[in-house]
C-alpha cells in the first residue's frame, strides 16, 4: 500500500509517501502558511504520488468526532488563517482516497506505540515540547478522544516562587505551554532555548514545569511509557533533571519498581526522533483504509 503522510506543526508542514510498515519513500517540508499558500503545493505532491490513502497529523484544536458536521475541521486555533478549516474535506476532495486524521501528537504516540519507545504498551503518552506543548494519549489500546481531545500542554502547573514572567500562552497565566514551551523561553530569556544549553539556571526551571505536568500526566493516565520529545527535548541534559524532579514529586507514593528502579527506561526521548509524527501519520493513513475496507 502506498500511502501519503502529512504532518501539520504550528511552524512547519511534512509531508511524506511511504508504506504500511512505516518506511518512508519520500518527503518534503514547507513552512506553515495559509491554506490558500499550502493547500495546492501539498494537492500537488500527494496527487503526483499516486497514494492509496492519506494520513494526518495536524496541530489543533480540531473536531474528531464522526458524528459532528464539523469533523475533519481545525477548529479554534490561534493560527487563524486556518480556523474553522475542513482539512479533511479537501483532501477527499481533491485525491479520492481514505483519509485518517487525528492530532500530531496523537500519531506522534501512535508512531512509537508501533515502532518506537512504547512497542508493546496498552498505555502511553507523548508530549512534545516546541512551538507549543502537545500531550498524545494512548489508552487501553487506543487512542484517546472524548469530548475533544487532549489538550494536555495547557495542563495548570504553579509557578515556582520568584517566577515573574507573566507567561505567553493568551488563555492560561500558569498553563505549561505558557511557561515552558519554546517562545516562552525566547521571551522569557532573549534567546532560543539552542543557544542557551550552558545556562542551567534555564534548565532548572524549564524542567521543574516539565516534572510537574508529567507528575500529573502519571497520575491521572497510568501511562506505561513517558516520551518526551519536541525541539526544546533536543536539550538532552533535560532528562535526568526531569526524571529526578518527578520522582520527587510522586514522594514515594506509587510504589512500582519501573519508577523507582529504572525511570531512565522509563521517561525516554522518542525512538523514532523527529519522525515520530510523519510515521504516525502513515498509520492512520493506514488505519482508515482498513476501517473503510471493512465497512465495504
Amino acid at each position: 500500500m502506498r500511502i501519503g503522510a502529512l504532518e501539520a506543526g504550528g511552524t512547519k508542514i511534512v509531508c511524506a509517501i511511504g508504506d504500511e510498515n512505516g518506511k518512508i519513500e519520500i518527503r518534503v517540508s514547507y513552512p506553515t502558511k495559509t491554506p490558500g499558500e499550502m493547500m495546492p503545493k501539498i494537492i500537488e505532491f500527494f496527487g503526483g504520488g499516486k497514494i492509496d490513502a492519506l494520513g494526518i497529523g495536524c496541530f489543533g484544536p480540531v473536531d474528531l468526532n464522526r458524528q459532528s458536521p464539523a469533523y475533519g475541521y481545525i477548529t479554534s486555533t490561534p493560527k487563524l488563517a486556518w480556523a474553522d478549516y475542513n482539512i479533511v474535506g479537501a483532501f477527499v476532495e481533491a485525491l479520492k482516497v481514505p483519509v485518517g486524521f487525528d492530532t500530531d501528537v496523537n500519531g506522534a504516540v501512535l508512531g512509537e506505540v508501533v515502532f518506537g519507545a512504547a512497542r508493546g504498551c496498552d498505555a502511553a503518552i507523548y508530549i512534545t515540547v516546541g512551538t507549543g506543548v502537545g500531550v498524545g494519549v494512548y489508552a487501553n489500546g487506543a487512542l484517546l478522544h472524548g469530548l475533544v481531545h487532549p489538550e494536555a500542554g495547557h495542563v495548570l502547573v504553579t509557578k515556582r516562587e520568584g517566577d515573574s514572567y507573566r507567561g505567553k500562552c493568551p488563555y492560561h497565566a500558569n498553563c505549561l505551554e505558557g511557561l515552558a514551551a519554546g517562545p516562552a523561553i525566547m521571551e522569557r530569556w532573549g534567546k532560543p532555548a539552542a543557544e542557551l544549553a550552558d545556562r542551567e539556571e534555564v534548565w532548572e526551571l524549564e524542567s521543574d514545569y516539565i516534572a510537574q505536568a508529567v507528575t500529573n500526566y502519571i497520575l491521572t493516565l497510568s501511562p506505561q511509557k513517558v516520551i518526551l520529545g519536541g525541539g526544546v527535548m533536543h536539550q538532552e541534559q533535560m532528562f535526568p533533571l526531569v526524571r529526578k524532579k518527578v520522582l520527587d514529586k510522586l514522594n514515594f507514593y506509587l510504589k512500582n519498581d519501573i519508577l523507582l528502579k529504572h525511570i531512565g527506561d522509563y521517561i525516554v526521548p522518542p525512538m523514532l526522533g523527529d519522525d515520530a509524527g510523519i510515521t504516525g501519520a502513515l498509520l492512520l493513513g493506514r488505519q482508515e483504509a482498513q476501517r473503510q475496507a471493512a465497512a465495504g
